[in-house]
Order: structure tokens, then C-alpha cells, then sequence
């Protein structure tokens, strides 16, 4: 492996090779060569296979060099001299061009009159890449006048408020989509069975003390019923976790001991145990919450909330 073809035909294949295992390994956000070390493994593999075709393929050349002829290795020797020479030979033409410049043997042409103490001045062209890259700034300059001036285009500080407006849309769509970055406004009803798993381990941890395993309640109110003191649903039940209840009263707040994602399975948690039917169920307290996103179908749940709540101020006369 002598020549630069093959260091350039190694070289590539193994610039392949990378790219096709990154592509067609599924690594999530790293590379697949940091995830996966065992692919410098194959790389190196790949390379020591490249290098012994390129060998291989060399000694065969040089086999089958040294059985030909003396006339005909000459003629060989000499094809192979002129494809050399003209290897490369429309870049160097191209460059050329570009340099614009004229050869020593015609300066003579191109020479002026100036003499600076021997010193002699030659008439030379621009060359063609530094006139063209004039041209294209004058069209440059043409159309952002046209542009900016005449058709009144944005100016860089409303561009910049425009980029800042995209951009705050496409953290809100972000938060989301990620369970991790939750708030109160973003907060959606988890229901897939691991959040739900995840959530009934945060509340046998930490909040059974009040409400009971079954959620039938105990110090705190009952979280089986429609009866809801801070409001129901997703967003009242997370606010509620993460601010607490009622200040001098009722729980405390969570948002310092819980990342917003377990607050989101807990709160998704609690809801799961609605209907459920628990030992020992305390006595309704707060009203029947009604989801705003929900038209109410009559005035049955209006009528039940008014029963409810006479009835809870009844008991507490008695006691």
C-alpha cells in the first residue's frame, strides 16, 4: 500500500464506515461510538480488513508486473508516467484560471514603463475569483437595499424579537411533551401503568399517614368521593401537592421533597382511586368538583352540591 489512492481509498471507506454505524445505530442523544464502545472494536477491524485488500491487491499487481515481457513492462512503466502527469490536471487548470496570472516566459508583454530603482512594475489582471466576489457583493448589496430599504423588511431588532417569540413557542411545545419539565399549567391526567406505579409508591411513602392506603382518609379528607375542597382534576390536584392545602390547615407542601414528574403520578394516582369503594371512608368534605372543560349536563350536580354542603354544616352544628 504505497500509493495515495490507497491511503485515500482507506481513509474513505473508514469515514463510510463510522457514518453508516451512527446512522443505523439507534443511540438516543450520544453517539453511538460513546454509548456503544464496541464499535471502536469493529472499526478497527474494518481497518485492518481495508489495509490487507489494499496490500493484497498491490502484491498482485506487482506479480503480475513482474511477469511480463521487458517491452511490455517499458510500455507499462510509461502509461503509468502519463497517467501521473495528468492526474489532477483539470485542478490545476482550474487554479489557474482563478490566479489569473500570466507565465514567466510572458511578463514581457505585461511590463510598464515604471522603474523604481531596478524595481519593475507588471500590468496584471485581477484575478477572476477576487472580481467575481466583487460582483456578487454589489448584488448582495442591491437586493438588501431592495429589501430592507424600499419593502420596509424587518430590521434586526424586530428579527430578533421574532426568533425569541419562535423560540418561546418551542419551549412551551417542549414542556409539553416532557414529562420532567410539568407545571401546573402543562400538567396533563398520567395513565399509563408505570406513572400509575410510580405514583402508588410516592403515596404509600408519604401520604397514607393522612389519607389512608385506600385513600378513605383519615386526618386528611376522603380521596375516593366527588367531594373536592381545593377543586378536583389533574391541575387543582398538582397545585394542591405542590403548593399545599389551606394555610394554617391541611396538607403541606411537596415541591421541595418531589420533582415535578412524581407530583404529576402521585396527583394522576389519586385520581385513579376515584370510585373505589375504601374500608373505613370519612365523611364527604368540600363540594362536588365539576371539570369548566366539561358542559355540566343539568342542574343535578348544582342541587347535590347544595344537599352536600347543608349536610356538612348539620354535622358540624352537632359537633
Amino acid at each position: 500500500m504505497r500509493t495515495v489512492a490507497s491511503f485515500i481509498r482507506v481513509i474513505g471507506f473508514m469515514f463510510l464506515a463510522f457514518f453508516l454505524l451512527e446512522y443505523i445505530i439507534d443511540s438516543g442523544d450520544q453517539m453511538a461510538i460513546v454509548k456503544y464502545p464496541i464499535i471502536w472494536a469493529v472499526l478497527v477491524m474494518l481497518l485492518v480488513f481495508t489495509i490487507a485488500i489494499e496490500i493484497v491487491s498491490e502484491t498482485l499487481k506487482q506479480i503480475l508486473f513482474r511477469g511480463l515481457t521487458p517491452e511490455a513492462q517499458e510500455r507499462y512503466l510509461a502509461k503509468e508516467s502519463e497517467k501521473a502527469e495528468n492526474q489532477f490536471s483539470w485542478l490545476k487548470m482550474t487554479y489557474k484560471k482563478l490566479l489569473g496570472s500570466r507565465p514567466l516566459e510572458e511578463e514581457a508583454e505585461i511590463i510598464l514603463d515604471h522603474n523604481y530603482d531596478g524595481i519593475k512594475e507588471l500590468d496584471n489582471k485581477l484575478p477572476p475569483w477576487w472580481v467575481y466576489g466583487f460582483y456578487i457583493t454589489i448584488i448582495f448589496a442591491v437586493v438588501y437595499l431592495v429589501r430592507y430599504e424600499v419593502l420596509d423588511g424587518s430590521n434586526q431588532a424586530e428579527e430578533y424579537e421574532i426568533a425569541v417569540a419562535e423560540a418561546k413557542l418551542k419551549i412551551e411545545e417542549y414542556k409539553r411533551t416532557a414529562k420532567g419539565l410539568v407545571d401546573v399549567n402543562s400538567v396533563v391526567l398520567l395513565t399509563d401503568a408505570v406513572d400509575l406505579d410510580a405514583g402508588k409508591q410516592i403515596f404509600m411513602e408519604r401520604c397514607i399517614v393522612c389519607h389512608k392506603e385506600d385513600g378513605g382518609g383519615g386526618i386528611g379528607p376522603n380521596l375516593t368521593d366527588e367531594f373536592w375542597i381545593l377543586g378536583g382534576g389533574i391541575k387543582n390536584v398538582f397545585n394542591t401537592i405542590s403548593e399545599g392545602g389551606r394555610n394554617g390547615k391541611g396538607m403541606v407542601s411537596w415541591k421541595a421533597d418531589l420533582k415535578p414528574l412524581e407530583m404529576a403520578q402521585v396527583g394522576s394516582y389519586v385520581l385513579s382511586l376515584q370510585g373505589t369503594t375504601p374500608k373505613e371512608p370519612k365523611a364527604a368534605e368540600g363540594i362536588i368538583w365539576v371539570d369548566p372543560d366539561v358542559e355540566p349536563e343539568a342542574d343535578v350536580e348544582s342541587e347535590a352540591n347544595i344537599e352536600t354542603e347543608a349536610a356538612v354544616e348539620e354535622v358540624t352544628i352537632d359537633q
